[in-house]
Parts: C-alpha cells; sequence; structure tokens
C-alpha cells in the first residue's frame, strides 16, 4: 500500500485542486505570496499556469523579477481568495499495487540519443535528448499525479540539459521537489530536473544541449532518482512523446 505521507498528499493536492476549481468557476482568483528563493517561473510551475500569462495577470515585465513577500494573482476572475498551491507530487519508486498500473517494464535508456521536433505555434525547432542514462521506472500519468517521469541510476550520475535554454529556476523551494531546476527552452517549452544530489547551474545560466547541470541524488525522494518534466504553456506533457527512442 502506498505510505500515509502519500495519501496525506494526494488528498491535499485534490482538496486544493476542487477549491482553485470552485473560485475559478465562481469567477475568483487566488494569490500566492511569493517566498524566498522563488521566482516567476517556479509560482508558474507550481500552479500549472504559463509564465507570461501569470505575468500579464500582475503587470510584470520582462525579466519577470518578483520579490519576496510580494502578492501573485495565480488564476485570473474578481474575488480575492488566498489559498496554498498543491504539494508537487512525484510517483513513489517503491513498487506497489497502487501504482502497479503505471508502472511499465524497465527500460535502459542513453543520453545521447536526440530527436528533433517543430512546433507551428512558436515556429521554433527544439532538439531534445535524454537528461541521463538509467532506467525508466515510472512513466506520466494524470491518475496517478505523475507529471513526468523518473529515471533510476547511480548516486552522482550526469545530469544533462535536455534542450538547449536558459536556467530560471535553481533551488530547493517547492515542496517534494528536492533540488530542482528548471529550464526555459522557448516562449512555450519548459523542463524540469528534480530530486539532484547538487544543482551545478545558477539562475541566469545559458545552458547548451547535453551540458551538465546536476548531479542525480534523492533529496526530496526515497531513492536516488532523476524526476524529469516538459511543460507546454505550463501543461505537463508526457516527456516520452517528445524524447528519442531508447536505445
Amino acid at each position: 500500500m502506498a505510505s500515509l505521507y502519500q495519501l496525506k498528499k494526494r488528498l491535499w493536492s485534490i482538496a486544493v485542486l476542487f477549491a482553485t476549481l470552485l473560485l475559478s468557476g465562481c469567477g475568483g482568483h487566488v494569490y500566492h505570496v511569493v517566498e524566498p528563493g522563488e521566482t516567476l517561473y517556479s509560482v508558474s510551475w507550481l500552479y500549472g499556469q504559463d509564465y507570461r500569462e501569470l505575468a500579464k495577470w500582475n503587470g510584470i515585465s520582462t525579466p519577470y523579477t518578483v520579490k519576496s513577500g510580494q502578492r501573485l494573482r495565480v488564476i485570473p476572475g474578481g474575488a480575492v481568495v488566498a489559498v496554498k498551491p498543491a504539494p508537487q507530487v512525484t510517483s513513489s519508486v517503491r513498487t506497489t499495487r497502487a501504482n502497479s498500473m503505471t508502472e511499465k517494464p524497465v527500460v535502459k535508456i542513453g543520453a545521447d540519443s536526440q530527436v528533433s521536433l517543430k512546433s507551428s505555434a512558436d515556429n521554433m525547432g527544439i532538439s531534445w535528448q535524454w537528461p541521463t542514462q538509467g532506467r525508466v521506472l515510472h512513466y506520466f500519468s494524470h491518475s496517478k499525479l505523475n507529471k513526468g517521469i523518473n529515471i533510476v541510476a547511480e548516486r552522482g550520475q550526469p545530469i544533462r540539459a535536455a534542450a538547449s535554454g536558459k536556467v530560471v529556476y535553481s533551488g530547493t523551494g517547492m515542496v517534494g521537489m528536492g533540488k530542482l531546476i528548471i529550464v526555459n527552452h522557448s516562449t512555450q517549452y519548459l523542463s524540469a530536473y528534480a530530486h539532484n544530489d547538487v544543482n551545478l547551474v545558477k539562475e541566469g545560466q545559458q545552458v547548451k544541449q547535453g551540458e551538465l547541470i546536476a548531479r542525480m541524488g534523492r533529496s526530496g525522494a526515497d531513492r536516488v532518482m532523476l524526476h524529469f518534466e516538459i511543460r507546454r504553456e505550463g501543461k505537463p506533457v508526457d516527456p516520452m512523446k517528445f524524447l528519442p527512442g531508447k536505445k
């Protein structure tokens, strides 16, 4: 069975999601108070919003700087209501009956494989590669609240940028994600790398595809792994649809 900690996180996520949808449907909007270390990108990530929309709702222009204590509107509307965001939930890597439906046969993958994808929406080609080598143990699943894939390997293993871009978050301020890095690749796409042992890049740093950005660890997790996500316009998408075929 799933641990009590996991169950509490899932119940909290469901409760906050219900409250958010209710407020949104009633014409209300939700505010988030910026905490030390947070950025506009990390706040938009928490709420599953496009960072550009978040900036527009709050009258923030580039380079999208926010300050600790600043109140940000995270859902458009009329009435002012304050709630906390749902904790980030990444699937446990323990094999249980509760999560076995999201598990597929373990497959080894290589970090040097690449594929080019072109988005007609932003007219920019993005080349994606696997962020690390290892075994894909858990896959993207809306029903299990896993917003990406979990890759397991050895502690200290290199984690590399899946595509070129700018580091917009590097820190530990997001619940359940441990040491996290978020990279902005274009006006539409971002990627995230969680549970790192050490982050090797800083916010504002430009990185090339394949560049070393972190070392694999278990911060915020129950075993050594990389939780990897891709988001399009703030919404999580299945990384397996973007990454090249496994070797």
